[in-house]
């Protein structure tokens, strides 16, 4: 008995070291360590899980945004660490002016947070594979037609590995210069480029477009109104609640996406929401906040986890932007305070002719005069993406 117990551990391991060397034949030495290790109806439920993992990927053009003529478009999928399939809309561009040796520059865009590729992010990388870089637009870990279960989770740890794999896959293409890399995310997933930027060297430059950090809203709450213990020791025991009755029903219960109907009192920036993900501007069927949203349990880890914890390390350039009128603004000052060791100072009123910026060293705050939270998502005459432009340009060389 003892030897069938070594056996199977020694098989286990194996996988794993292999897998770590060669990551190509990681599905086979998975499939050959189970069949070692486990008895039959464990290998049969392996395979039942690795068959729900497939994914499936869309063949029509299902955007909120228009197709453009001066890309080609196609999917690509590639998996993360934990195993987990992303899929992505990559675009490459028909100008190859930026191409050096016959590699384009590349950029990984993600968010915001509970959208899906074919709403902002999808349009972000659009618009800058029309400048010239190559450029894929992911969904998330357990959302839209990427992989993982269950579904309609959130990890600060897993979605900054997410970052990490697409950069995997891109300084891995024939067509891509790994050494000019970068990354754009949106809303909760500003903070999660931060984060990945952190500790993924292989990122030149980084964008956080109209930043959430997600773990301090979840922690905090909205402007910072729960932050104490007995705030969020009442939080834990709402989540734990409900993990008990997610565990004992065998299901996970949506919290819901954004209201609908909108409330008549409702905040501003829940209305800004509304307008985006519940109107033909940005409805998609398969975003959580257009739908039934997040698993309600799903903000466990963000309670526990704080992000941007070594983000004053970051050496590569990083950009933030939002706008004057956001909401979630404080995140961003908050963001490039950490990074750089100095406030923000966004003064009371900017002059509504030209963006207000700040700059120490490589980190810049730059702040869209009369911009909303959501105007970054979709708003061609709000969002900079000239100015995007400039900073890839200048970075990615």
């Amino acid at each position: 008995m003892k030897s069938k117990f070594f056996k199977a551990a020694f098989a286990v391991v194996s996988a794993c070291t292999l897998m770590a060397c060669c990551p190509e034949k990681e599905n086979n030495a998975a499939h050959d360590a189970a069949k070692t290790a486990a008895p039959a109806t464990e290998a049969a439920q392996q395979t039942k899980d690795e068959n729900m993992n497939k994914l499936t990927l869309t063949a029509e053009w299902d955007k909120v945004f228009s197709k453009s003529d001066k890309v080609e478009h196609s999917k690509v999928t590639f998996k993360n660490h934990f195993g987990i399939e992303l899929a992505a809309d990559m675009f490459v561009p028909m100008d190859t002016s930026l191409k050096v040796n016959g590699k384009f520059p590349a950029i990984a865009v993600s968010g915001p947070f509970g959208a899906v590729k074919e709403q902002s992010s999808g349009l972000y990388a659009q618009q800058m594979a029309e400048r010239g870089f190559l450029t894929i637009a992911f969904d998330p870990s357990f959302t839209g037609e990427s992989g993982g279960e269950p579904r309609y989770m959130n990890s600060p740890d897993i979605n900054t590995e997410d970052f990490m794999a697409s950069v995997d896959f891109l300084s891995t293409r024939d067509d891509v210069d790994p050494e000019r890399i970068g990354i754009i995310g949106i809303c909760g997933w500003g903070g999660m480029a931060i984060n990945a930027a952190g500790i993924d060297t292989r990122v030149k430059a980084t964008v956080a477009s109209t930043m959430y950090d997600m773990s301090r809203v979840t922690a905090n709450g909205y402007f910072d109104s729960a932050n104490n213990a007995d705030a969020r020791n009442e939080a834990r025991k709402a989540l734990m609640a409900q993990r008990t009755k997610d565990f004992k029903n065998g299901t996970y219960d949506l919290a819901g996406g954004v209201v609908d109907p909108l409330p008549a009192d409702a905040p501003y920036f829940v209305k800004d929401y509304y307008a985006y993900y519940k109107t033909p501007r940005g409805y998609h069927k398969r975003s959580l906040n257009s739908n039934k949203g997040w698993a309600a349990s799903a903000g466990t880890s963000l309670m526990n986890t704080k992000l941007l914890a070594y983000a004053d390390e970051i050496r590569n350039p990083v950009l933030i932007i939002h706008g004057e009128k956001a909401h979630s603004r404080y995140f961003g000052e908050g963001a490039f305070e950490k990074m750089t060791g100095k406030k923000a100072n966004v003064p009371a009123k900017l002059d509504a002719t030209k963006n207000w910026s700040k700059t120490v060293g490589n980190k810049e705050l730059l702040v869209i005069p009369g911009a909303s939270h959501v105007d970054l998502y979709d708003n061609l005459e709000k969002i900079p993406f000239e100015k995007l432009n400039e900073f890839f340009k200048t970075n990615l060389k």
